[in-house]
């Protein structure tokens, strides 16, 4: 054999060897990629157990899912899973803190809970492993967070109908609520129309239902929100609901540029119409028959929105949650 013959013979051998090395690693890849792809599934299930779990117990705490035995929980864990399989490993309620912990487990067929079956690492010695993912989700009462629209209604026009009645909510007119200790110009006071200071060039603005709220004087609703009334009559008449959070105050102190309103609480309500002062829609939408029974209706000096207070929970993780009255809106988010 001659020199070049044994190189040869040397490079084939460290070429099998290393072929070798390659192909475990690759698959060792392949099984760590299928176990990635089981604990997201996990994952997505854990979530969406943990934040259903939280709706309802946000709704109604002694609701039958908002328990540790909830059958919800399994079965949006095992639809989250591709093969319709999952464990729930974990589920830790507490009802006075408002938090729901889920931990979501894999199950195959024949195998313990937990388990996930391994292919090509079993050639090291690992024929499975253990996969699980969890989720943790808090709920409660708004306290402080963005306003959809920049306008407060006195505690005392709430008439809050779990069923959903209508009522109208007026903001100044005539048709002020007689309870309400209104003013003679329809106004809770003189020159406050129940408007709020908003976020420079935006319609929202973030109030805190824990405090004093200073107004945006003036009869006229503010030009910046011609888009959401836009947006929010589009949704009305494709059939979609427009569910909003609004402050309710039980105090008001100063007149005119110095009104304050004194939040105490945000309340769910279904936008259906209104009626503002302008000049152009969408300033009116669906404010008198036959949008709305005659009783509703608000027009002429009448300012306000037409709608029902019911039961709503938001994900929107931009609310602060604390203790508030319950007018019907709660607040879930992940917090793990």
């Amino acid at each position: 054999m001659t020199t070049a013959d044994g190189e040869r013979g040397a490079i084939s051998v460290l070429v099998a060897i290393l072929m070798v090395t390659l192909l475990g690693f690759s698959a060792l890849a392949i099984d760590v990629g299928m176990l990635y792809t089981e604990r997201t599934q996990l994952r997505n299930g854990a979530d969406s157990a943990a934040l259903a779990i939280a709706q309802k117990c946000a709704r109604n705490i002694n609701d039958a899912d908002c328990s540790t035995t909830s059958a919800l929980a399994r079965s949006l864990g095992n639809s989250n899973a591709r093969d319709g399989a999952s464990n729930i490993a974990d589920l830790v309620l507490d009802k006075a803190a408002g938090t729901v912990k889920v931990t979501a487990g894999a199950q195959e067929a024949g195998q313990a809970p937990n388990r996930v079956s391994l292919f090509f690492a079993r050639a090291l010695g690992f024929n499975d492993a253990t996969v699980t993912a969890g989720a943790a989700v808090q709920w409660g009462r708004p306290v402080a967070g963005p306003t959809a629209f920049p306008i407060a209604f006195s505690v005392c026009q709430v008439k809050f109908h779990v069923d959903g009645g209508m009522q109208l909510l007026v903001s100044h007119g005539s048709k002020a609520e007689t309870t309400c200790n209104y003013g003679s110009s329809g106004a809770v006071v003189p020159g406050g129309f129940g408007w709020l200071k908003r976020n420079s060039g935006t319609c929202a603005g973030i109030v805190n239902a824990a405090d004093w709220a200073p107004s945006d004087p003036g009869n006229s609703y503010p030009g910046v929100c011609d888009d959401q009334l836009r947006a929010w009559a589009a949704d009305i008449t494709a059939g979609k609901e427009v569910t909003v959070l609004l402050p309710i105050f039980d105090q008001v102190a100063g007149t005119g540029s110095s009104t304050t309103y004194k939040l105490i609480s945000f309340a769910a309500f279904v936008v259906k119409g209104w009626s503002f002062n302008g000049n152009k829609f969408p300033i009116t939408f669906h404010n008198k028959p036959p949008s709305v029974d005659a009783a509703l209706t608000c027009d002429g000096s009448c300012t306000g929105i037409i709608g029902s207070f019911v039961r709503y929970v938001s994900l929107d993780s931009a609310y602060t949650l604390g203790p508030a009255e319950d007018f019907g809106a709660g607040v879930v988010r992940l917090t793990q």
